[in-house]
Order: structure tokens, then sequence, then C-alpha cells
């Protein structure tokens, strides 16, 4: 039993030993920690001092003052990092034996960050610029959680209330990095950390006070701002602060209102862009609170964000690589939302990346297209781009506004493209309606300018062509763009030479099918004419398309608006201009019977250098050709002598496609009026009878000429085409034709009552010879085209001086339907081969 009581008490004491030695190392564990924590805690207080000597005394020295700041600010830092890397205040007290030794440990804890906040309040004393200070100490938070946010954010929030009553004693200052700060302080407004909330939202307030001072000039003739519910939303710049957690802690849109409300442009910039630099942060809670303050503060004050144009290119650059889904969802309303307020600074920038656009930029129309209210705009800019000629180069490759290296414009192109996708777009449908005519003749503006420049290649597509299309099928017109696919119009513009046929081809088609935007693109095409269009190539367009639209809607009538616009383009600079309006001119009796005598001339003459330099376009001439035939014949009997030569000088270039051989019959020594007009309806015949028909048809329009020698002149042409033509009439068309010669049978000049007399009697002919069935007329009609014998002469006319005339000209035949000729008259009939064996058949 004593041996047994023995070893118990051995093991009693062996055990008291042994927790005595314990708490003996504890203890000597926890003073080495306390001497260990003392000895960091007199480190940093005496870093932190000799820091603030050093950067007081560069505030002193007459360094410059952006070198100066850049010193202190890496000092700063050193200390910063030093100073809240050390533990928590309730860790450090935890060191401390006693109370007296805790109490010595809080205070010199306490000194610690009283000297770095010290150091901090005499530098925003001296200068509110380096405020740029609190800006890089959020960010060193920002890059590494273990510092002491909390404390840190004390500071911040205190150095700032200092700031704001130093503000108001100043009448302006500087401030610069109040809109990043302020981003940054609006994301720590939601931080998870309640006591970080509330000193972040106490900064924020202090941070808007500054701005408001600063932004005075221009605030302090504005009443209180309401959103859009109508409440007041400025913030309540009272003395007591204790409602602030209240006000700006989590509540996101009172931030973003008043923020927007209070900092000026350039500060609500670097507010917007700093936010959006964060919605690529890998912390996406920190993604998502940027994104929804960004859309907040965009949905009201968007308007005043400049930069613009540097925000697009950074979605651009950011969308194109890897971005999260909740990025790319936030960049796009950003894009929308810019879109809404500065839709023109938005659109520029779009349109200035390679051609054709990638997916990303399509994806970024997309959310600009997305915004109904400013349509309007956005097409206003697209038509602006579209009057840029694509290839044009820059006079510098880099500007301002410009953020591709690429010098060339291709901006038309692009816009061209971006219709693609904007056109069909539901928003954008009663904006289309109303800039139809603005958006079609920009369209065959860069139709014919990639024309020339040869933009359509392989890799290149023709997108003024696909937008054209996508115009059209979302104007109601898609039967109009299958007929112009069916005639195969998009190869006409892929062709230099023939991209002008193009534009007469749209022309025609959407007046065909009787377009419903005809009176919006007329006035819109008069105003353009009226105005002067921009250069040389929208001047041709112009004229082109508003003389197809005015053959296929008005005949006759024809509008004097528009005849004042043709006798201008006359002597137009341009000489295509000049020549497509002639050869308007040329069908148009009304526009030559009103010119006088040297633009008529001039008008003709034009006419035929125009057809000298359509040579190449074979299959279009002959047509150009033929419709101004009419009154180059009849013209050639003007009362001046320049009128005339100009007759004959065009009908000379006419020959060649006439396959005419006999024009040396215009010569003087062999000139006769009717002789001409005999030869070339015979050429007619065996050439071009299908014609015929419809030269009938232009030549009664000059009988109800105000000159006499028109009349005079188209009876004598109406007849022989009559004549030659005939089979082809059928019997309501020769009762409106006789009812039009009837009315120059009681004309006042007595020569052309008696000329009208032959050619009413040659139509009652053609209409007694017509059978009654119409089996029979396409029968009477086939067989007449396969036999045709040429003609004699029907009248027997000699021109007259005056223009009055006298009956003298005209001797009664023997049978009223041939005409006798005068000596000269039949030798030179001698002198025609082909006439000669016509009257040998006979």
């Amino acid at each position: 039993m004593k041996s047994r009581s023995h070893k118990r008490c051995k093991t009693l004491r062996q055990s008291k030993d042994k927790a005595s030695s314990l708490q003996i190392l504890q203890s000597s564990v926890k003073w080495h920690h306390m001497e260990h924590m003392a000895t960091s805690l007199c480190d940093a207080y005496s870093n932190v001092v000799t820091d603030q000597a050093m950067i007081l005394a560069m505030n002193s020295s007459f360094v410059d003052p952006l070198l100066q700041f850049e010193s202190q600010l890496k000092i700063i830092e050193s200390s910063f990092k030093r100073v809240f890397a050390i533990p928590s205040l309730e860790e450090v007290k935890e060191m401390g034996d006693c109370e007296d030794d805790k109490e010595d440990l809080e205070n010199l804890y306490r000194n610690i960050l009283n000297i770095f906040e010290d150091t901090l309040l005499i530098l925003v004393s001296k200068d509110l610029y380096k405020l740029q200070v609190l800006k890089e100490m959020v960010m060193w938070m920002n890059e590494d959680r273990s510092y002491l946010q909390e404390r840190a954010m004390v500071i911040i929030s205190r150095v700032l209330s200092f700031a704001s009553r130093k503000a108001r004693g100043y009448a302006s200052f500087d401030a610069p990095c109040l809109g990043v700060l302020a981003a940054e302080l609006s994301l720590l407004c939601s931080h998870a950390d309640s006591s970080i909330t509330q000193q972040a939202s106490v900064g924020m307030y202090h941070l808007l006070c500054i701005a408001k001072h600063q932004n005075a000039d221009i605030l302090k003739n504005k009443s209180a701002k309401y959103d859009k519910s109508g409440s007041q939303h400025f913030l309540p710049f009272a003395s007591d602060a204790e409602f602030l957690p209240k006000a700006l802690q989590r509540e996101k849109t009172k931030i973003a209102q008043n923020v927007g409300e209070t900092l000026m442009p350039s500060l609500l910039t670097d507010f917007v862009w700093s936010l959006l630099v964060r919605l690529s942060a890998s912390d996406y809670t920190t993604a998502l609170e940027a994104s929804t303050i960004l859309k907040l503060t965009l949905e009201y004050h968007a308007h005043k964000v400049t930069m613009v144009s540097k925000i697009v290119d950074f979605i651009y650059k950011q969308l194109r690589g890897n971005s999260s889904h909740i990025m790319k969802q936030a960049m796009l309303q950003v894009i929308t939302l810019l879109t809404r307020m500065s839709p023109k600074k938005v659109i520029f920038q779009m349109m200035d990346y390679p051609v054709p656009a990638d997916n990303t930029l399509i994806m970024m129309w997309h959310a600009a297209g997305s915004e109904s209210s400013v349509a309007p705009h956005v097409l206003k800019t697209i038509l602006l781009i579209l009057k840029g000629k694509p290839g044009e180069m820059h006079d510098k490759i880099m500007d301002r506004r410009r953020f591709s290296l690429d010098a060339t414009n291709m901006m038309p192109v692009a816009a061209s493209q971006a219709l693609c996708t904007l056109l069909p777009v539901c928003p954008y449908k009663k904006a289309v309606a109303q800039f139809f005519p603005q958006l079609l003749m920009a369209l065959m503006l860069q139709l014919s300018y990639s024309s020339n420049l040869k933009l359509m290649t392989e890799d290149r597509p023709l997108y003024a062509w696909d937008a054209l299309s996508v115009l059209l099928n979302c104007s109601g017109l898609q039967h109009v763009d299958t007929a112009l696919k069916k005639k195969n119009c998009r190869n006409q513009f892929s062709q230099e030479l023939f991209h002008h046929h193009g534009v007469h081809l749209v022309a025609k088609t959407l007046s065909d099918y009787k377009f419903p935007q005809f009176p919006e693109t007329l006035h819109y095409l008069y105003k353009l004419s009226v105005e002067g269009p921009r250069g040389s190539e929208d001047s041709v367009i112009t004229v082109i398309f508003l003389t197809e639209l005015l053959n296929n809607f008005f005949k006759d009538p024809f509008p004097e608006e528009f005849l004042v616009l043709f006798r201008n383009w006359v002597n137009d600079s341009n000489p295509v201009v000049s020549k497509l309006s002639l050869q308007k001119i040329a069908s148009l009796a009304p526009v030559i019977n009103k010119h006088n005598g040297g633009i008529r001339s001039m008008a003709i003459r034009h006419f035929g250098e125009l057809l000298k330099d359509m040579s190449q376009y074979t299959w279009m001439l002959n047509d150009v050709v033929l419709m101004g035939l009419v009154p180059l014949i009849l013209f050639l009997e003007d009362t001046e002598t320049r009128v005339v030569k100009a007759c004959k000088y065009t009908l000379e270039i006419c020959a060649l496609e006439l396959n005419w051989s006999k024009s040396y019959l215009l010569k003087d020594e062999y000139y006769n009026f009717e002789l001409v007009v005999l030869n070339i309806c015979n050429n007619l015949l065996l050439s071009r009878g299908n014609y015929i028909t419809d030269l009938i048809s232009d030549t009664l329009g000059f009988l109800r000429s105000s000159r006499a020698y028109l009349r005079r002149t188209s009876v004598i042409l109406v007849g022989y085409l009559a004549k030659l033509g005939g089979h082809l009439l059928l019997r309501d068309e020769i009762e409106v034709m006789l009812e039009a010669v009837d009315r120059v049978l009681w004309d006042e000049d007595p020569v052309i009552r008696e000329l009208a007399k032959i050619t009413h009697n040659i139509f009652k002919e053609v209409a007694n010879g017509l059978n009654t069935s119409n089996v029979k007329q396409s029968l009477q009609r086939l067989f007449k085209f396969i036999y045709t014998k040429k003609l004699k002469p029907l009248y027997n006319y000699k021109q007259h001086n005056n223009l009055t005339g006298s009956p003298e000209g005209i001797k009664e035949t023997k049978n009223d339907k041939e005409g006798l000729m005068d000596e000269n008259f039949e030798e030179i009939l001698g002198k025609d081969e082909r006439f000669t064996r016509a009257s040998e058949e006979e």
C-alpha cells in the first residue's frame, strides 16, 4: 500500500511540474510575441515619423510640383503598406500582460495611424489636388485584401471631411481624382462588411460636398434636380452626418443620381470609365455592383459623359476578348445607353473599324439599334457618313477622334453594312419610312462610288447593294427587290461602265411598280436639285433618277418646276450632268419649245456629244438615239441657223447607229427636209420597225407647239411614220392619233392646214385598211412586217423663211397620195439608190 501511495504522489508531483513548465513556456512565448509586436510597432512608428518628415520636407521644396507629388506618393505607398499591414487593435491589445501594457500598445498603435493621417491632412491642406492619394489608397486596398480596410476607410473619410470644409474657402481648386475615387467609394458603399460600408458612405457624402463646391459656378443658378418620378434626389447637405449611412449605404440609385448630378462632365466620365474597367474584375460581386451603378448613372446622366468614342473603342476591344456573360451584357447595355444620349458619337466610332464588320461589332450594332427613340438620329448620322466617298485618304493617319490605324476612309462602306443590321430591327420601322428617299439616294451614290473604286471583291461584298435590298424589303417593296434581282441589277453596279444604267434600272423598276413613296422621293430629289448636290457624282445620280421618275409619272403637261431644273442643268459645269439633262430635253418637246436659239443649239450639240461618249454602251445607245431622234428631225427647220447646224451635226453622229449611209443629204447643197425625213423613215422601216409606234407618239406631242415650223415638220414626220407603221397600230390608237391631227386641220397657218389634210388622209387610209378581227390584225401585222417596201414622197414641201408661210409651197397631187417634186427634189432623189430601187419595185 505504501508503495502504491508513493508512486501516486510521485506521478502527481511530475504532473504539477509539467503544468508549471508549460505555463512558463506559454508566458515566455507570449512575452516574445509581445516583444516582437512592440518592436514591430516601434519600427512602424519610427518609419512613419521618418516618412512624414521626408514628405513634409518635399512639400516645402521648390521641386516641380508633378515630380514632387510623384516622389511623395512613392513614400506614402511604402508607409501605407507598413502601417496597414500591422494586426488589428484587438490583436495588439491581447499581447499585453497587464492593463498598462495594453494601454501602451494601444497608444503606440493609435499614434502610428494618427501620424499617417496627419501627413495626409497636411498634404491636402496645402493642395486639394493631392486628394489623389486617397484614390491610390483605395487601389492599394483592392490589390491586397489583407490590409486593414476598415481603418483605411476611416482615414479616407476623415481626410475627405477635412477637405470638404477646406473647399469652402477656395474660389476655385483642382481635384481631378474625384471621379475615380467616387467610383471606388460607390462600390464600397455596398461592401459585405457594414463598418466599411458606413465609412464609404460617409466618405462619398463628403466627396460630393467637395464636388459641389468645385462645380459651384454651374450649379449656383440651378434649383434642386428631380428624378424621373418627380421626387427630389439631391443630397441634403446638413451639418449632422448621422443620416449618411442610411442615405447612401447600399442605395445604388441614390448614389448614381447624386454622382451624375454633382460631378462635372470630365469627372463623371472618369467615374463611368472606372466602373467600366471594373466590369472585367475577377470578383463576380464587384463586377455585378459596377454593372448596376454604371447602368443607373447612364440612364440619368449619359448626356454629360465625354470621351464617348474612347469608351466605345474600349468596349469593342474588351468584347473581342474572352469576356464573361455579365461583362458582355453590361457593356452592350452601356452602348445602348450612350446611343440614347450621344448617337452621333457612338455611330461615328462604330464606323471606324475594319470592313467587313466582325461579330463583335455587329453585336454592338444590335445594341445601338435597340433604342427606338434615337432611330432618326442614328439614321441621320449614317446618312451623313454616306455622303463620303469610300477610299479617300485622310490628311492625317490618326486624328483625335479616330482610333483605327487605317488612313483610308472606309466608313461609308461600314455604314452600308450597318444599315443591313439596323433597318430590319423593329424599332427602326417608323424611321425607315421617314427617311426612305434620303436612304435610297445615299445608297445609289454609294453604289456608284463602289463601282468606280472597284470595291467589290470576293472577300468584300457590295454592302450598298445589300443595304438597298434590305431597305426595299423593309419598306414594303419586296416585288421591286425581286424584279431587280431578276434583271441582274447588282452586276450593273459591280462594273464601272454600267453603274449609271444600274441607277436608271432601279428608278425605272420603282416606277413600274408605282412605289407609294414616290411623292416624298420626288420632293427630296427636287430639294436636292434646287439646293445643289455636294459633288459631281451626286449630280449625275440625281439627274438620272429624277429624269426616270418624271418619264414614268409625268407625260403631259410637264411640271414647270422641273422644266426650270433641266434648263439650268444644260449649263452645268459637269459635262455628264449637262448631257444627261439634254438627253431628257431631246425627248421633251415643251422644254425645247421654251429655250432660246442659243440654248436649243447647245442642247442639241451636247446630245450629240453624249452619243459619242456612250459609244461603248452598245446595248443602251440604240434606245437613246431613237428617243432623241424626233426633236433632231423637227428642229432641222428651226428659224435660227445655229440650231439647224446643231441638228445636222448630231444627226450625222446618229447615222452610224441608224445604219444610215446617206448622211450627205444633210449637206447644204443636197439638203431638203422632206427628203431627209423620207430617207430616215425608209431606214427605220428596214432596221427599227418596232420603234415606229413610239416615234409617232413622240411626234404628236409637237403638234401643239407654239412654233409654226414645229407644227409643220411634225405633221410631215407623223404622216410618214403612220404610212410606215400603220400595220403596227390598233384601231383605238389610230382614232386617238386622228383626233390629234384633226385639231391641226384648223391651224391658223394655211401651209400647216394643207399638210394636215394629207396626213389626215394617210391615217384614214391606214384605218380603213385594218381588219376588225384581232386575229386578222395580228396576221396582217406579221405579213406586213415580213414584206415591206420603201416609200415614195408624200408631200412636196419646200422650206419657208417666214413663220406664216403660204399655200404655194404645196401643189395638188394626182391622187392625193403622192406628191410631185420640183426639179431639185427630183435630182437629189435620184442619188438615193435604195429609193430608186423602191420605185422600180413599184
